[in-house]
């Protein structure tokens, strides 16, 4: 059985805590421009947030029948950029928590077994469901839709509502086993290929794939 680090000390920020912050913000963000003044761990949620924010209204824009093809390619790329920001910012979420183990003097037993999804993955995660959540109880209010309609969306977010839960208290396990040097943390890296001028065949190649 593992034992606890001597170091043991709570996490930074529990899960309960970070899941109003990103609750509070995507109603406020539906009525201002999505941006933060938060710092440290929090700050770092907030900007993965922001990024999901932004990303789910421009594929919303893309699926649209009515925009032209000019504002579709713009549209992908901003898909594009948002996407690499976020995952961006899901390193770095991670990062700042490696940082803090380490200032703490916390680290696992060599040998133990990590997680298979990092803090970080998991409030990416969190901060989806709850523009899901924020979204499905639109449906469920709108008033030009069948009682069908926002029975169903009703349905859907009773579940959604259930994968958050799940979800808050599987980070707040991690973090505590990561916090407990019960389990190490190690960082996810992306390494997405297809933004990096020096790794997409069609941005170095002159817009023509590699070679087979």
């Amino acid at each position: 059985m593992i034992q606890p680090h001597p170091a043991v000390s709570r996490p930074p920020l529990a899960a309960a805590a970070i899941v109003d912050k990103l609750c509070r913000l995507v109603a406020l963000w539906h009525e201002v421009p999505p941006a933060h003044d938060e710092q440290g761990l929090l700050a770092r949620v907030c900007d993965v947030h922001r990024f999901n924010f932004l990303l789910w209204h421009e594929e919303d824009i893309a699926r649209s029948p009515e925009v032209t093809d000019a504002r579709i390619a713009a549209v992908k790329r901003n898909i594009d950029r948002y996407n690499q920001a976020r995952n961006d910012g899901i390193e770095q979420v991670d990062d700042w928590l490696i940082a803090e183990l380490a200032a703490r003097g916390i680290q696992a037993p060599a040998g133990t077994p990590a997680a298979t999804e990092t803090p970080g993955s998991a409030i990416d995660r969190l901060s989806i469901l709850e523009l899901r959540r924020y979204h499905m109880r639109e449906q469920i209010e709108r008033a030009d839709a069948s009682p069908e309609h926002r029975a169903k969306a009703a349905a859907r977010l009773e579940l959604l509502d259930r994968q958050r839960d799940h979800l808050v208290e599987a980070l707040d396990r991690v973090l505590a086993e990561i916090f407990a040097g019960q389990r190490p943390l190690r960082v996810f890296r992306q390494m997405k290929m297809y933004n990096d001028p020096t790794m997409n065949p069609y941005l170095y190649g002159g817009g023509k794939p590699a070679a087979a």
